[in-house]
């Protein structure tokens, strides 16, 4: 069996590092590691208009911004295929089937869909297209095959909803449809990166987030104003590690060697974390070394985002093309799907034969 992966992001504003150390610097890794036959990435433009229906200017400018922000982290097209997923019609024909696989009230005790109703309100009036959102993510998964999908923590209830779509499609028409497994990144703290405020959730509406397009300017602004220990007042104070963002972001990005470039007093980062907590160092000093830290990280981001920014129809085109490349294969999932449930009416020569013979007789 082929080993194919398929991950993907809603384009409702900029890629933050959030998302870089959530999901999209495991994709790079893993589309240079040479271990999958195809590597599939999405984005997902009709799940957004699912809770952007009455703004799509919204989802629309931000295709681009999201593909300029895979090109500039160093997805590759020639490796990985983009695609947008509004323009794949076999993936909503896919999600009109599954949807007799799964019931209402089983969308609302996924704690997915349950945490995101109520983060936007919608618990007196649920969009349909929003609540059923887990099924439509189930057909994408499914119709580019995918074994491998990986995402953050917080999305492990929705692949456990495609697995159970899975097996029960499998069960009922044959084995069709592949179970896919889910790849959650191996650092802890990348699991889900806090905003600046502390607060649990980077988003552009809290605005606590530090965007992959920021300037080096904005990214130190954003670093400096960082909450950190309310407690930790005076340089003497000792200091909390744990729920401290700055340390948090420290255990995502920061290196053995960026002590050595920034900050040589320390070896690596339990000796600094050691001084924090007993007292003695004081928040600006961290700060400041986050932000060397991520500046080095962003820099080549941003150079290559500024490049491609030179040439936007060739974004398109690269978009266009992995477009084109992904409905073929869905259209060849759609069929084989189809067929399972003998609705290929056309295509099923014993069905028009045994019609022919039965009238003939």
């Amino acid at each position: 069996m082929k080993k194919v992966i398929l991950t993907g992001d809603r384009p409702t504003g900029r890629l933050h590092i959030g998302h870089y150390v959530g999901s999209l610097r495991q994709r790079i890794q893993l589309q240079n590691s040479g271990e999958f036959d195809e590597i599939y990435i999405m984005i997902a433009d009709a799940q957004a208009l699912t809770d952007n229906a009455e703004n799509p200017e919204k989802v629309r400018q931000n295709i681009v911004e999201v593909a300029l922000d895979y090109l500039s982290c160093g997805i590759d097209p020639e490796k990985s295929t983009i695609l947008i997923q509004s323009q794949i019609p076999e993936l909503f024909e896919l999600t009109a089937y599954y949807m007799n696989l799964v019931t209402v009230s089983r969308l609302q005790r996924n704690p997915t869909v349950k945490a995101e109703i109520q983060m936007r309100n919608f618990e007196a009036s649920i969009p349909v297209g929003f609540l059923a959102y887990p099924v439509s993510q189930a057909a994408d998964i499914t119709a580019f095959k995918a074994t491998t999908v990986p995402v953050g923590e917080d999305q492990q209830p929705m692949l456990e909803q495609t697995r159970e779509i899975v097996r029960k499609f499998n069960s009922i028409y044959g084995e069709t449809l592949v179970e896919p497994e889910i790849l959650l990144p191996d650092n802890k703290a990348c699991l889900r990166l806090p905003g600046t405020d502390g607060k649990a959730k980077m988003s552009k509406s809290l605005n606590n987030a530090i965007y992959l397009a920021d300037s080096e300017e904005e990214v130190r602004q954003k670093v400096m104003g960082m909450f950190t220990d309310p407690n930790h007042i005076r340089v003497t104070d000792p200091g909390r590690v744990e729920g401290n963002p700055v340390f948090t972001y420290l255990d995502a990005f920061c290196r053995d060697e960026h002590f050595e470039r920034y900050l040589p007093e320390y070896k690596n980062l339990d000796e600094m974390k050691a001084h924090y907590t007993r007292g003695g160092l004081g928040d600006v000093k961290v700060k400041k070394f986050l932000n060397a830290v991520l500046q080095e990280e962003l820099e080549p981001i941003r150079r290559r985002r500024k490049e491609f920014e030179r040439d936007i129809p060739y974004v398109y085109e690269i978009l266009r093309k992995g477009t084109e490349a992904a409905r073929e294969v869905a259209a060849r999932t759609l069929a084989e799907v189809k067929k399972a449930m003998k609705i290929n009416y056309f295509d099923d020569f014993s069905l028009i034969n045994e019609y022919t013979n039965k009238i003939n007789r």
